[in-house]
């Protein structure tokens, strides 16, 4: 899986090296903030469920043409796989603050993404409305601290990013 060490190790013995003293301080920055990526990752499985809801609930009703005939959330099942899709999303997230990379997130989630929702006609502004409401409902220090709220937000980006 991909994080910040593995990059780092890869990249230095790809190129027969020992790794740099800036490949060395990208690894400590990554260590300096594993406790905020802690809190945030223990914060959001906590509340994994109602986060999903949330955002789900936020994609619908922004755009609630998608539960018209014929369209991505005409039938129940249609709507559960949407939160299904934005929850595993989310975990995706969890374990990006758990290992400190993007691997997850760019193995799991983002591989593949736009070619499967193209071929299922999937509209991604949705995905997009829902995560962006999530990134924008985070507070601090109501949820978790500054600092693990930005842990958080920066891997919401990333997926909101993909999306776009």
């Amino acid at each position: 899986m991909k994080s910040v060490i593995t990059t780092v190790v890869t990249a230095a013995d790809a190129a027969g090296r020992f790794p740099s003293s800036s490949d060395l301080e990208s690894v400590q920055g990554s260590l300096q903030r594993a406790a905020a990526r802690m809190e945030a990752a223990e914060k959001l499985a906590a509340g994994i469920d109602a986060v999903t809801k949330e955002a789900g609930d936020a994609c619908f009703k922004k755009y609630p043409y998608l539960k018209e005939s014929g369209e991505a959330g005409d039938s129940q099942v249609k709507v559960d796989k949407c939160y299904r899709d934005l929850g595993h999303y989310l975990r995706l997230i969890n374990y990006c603050l758990v290992v400190g990379g993007t691997g997850p997130l760019d193995e799991w989630g983002i591989a593949g993404q736009r070619e499967v929702y193209r071929s299922l006609n999937l509209p991604t502004p949705p995905y997009i409305a829902a995560l962006e409401f999530t990134r924008d409902r985070g507070c601090a220090p109501r949820d978790m601290s500054p600092q693990a709220l930005v842990e958080y937000k920066t891997y919401l980006d990333y997926v909101i990013n993909s999306l776009s």
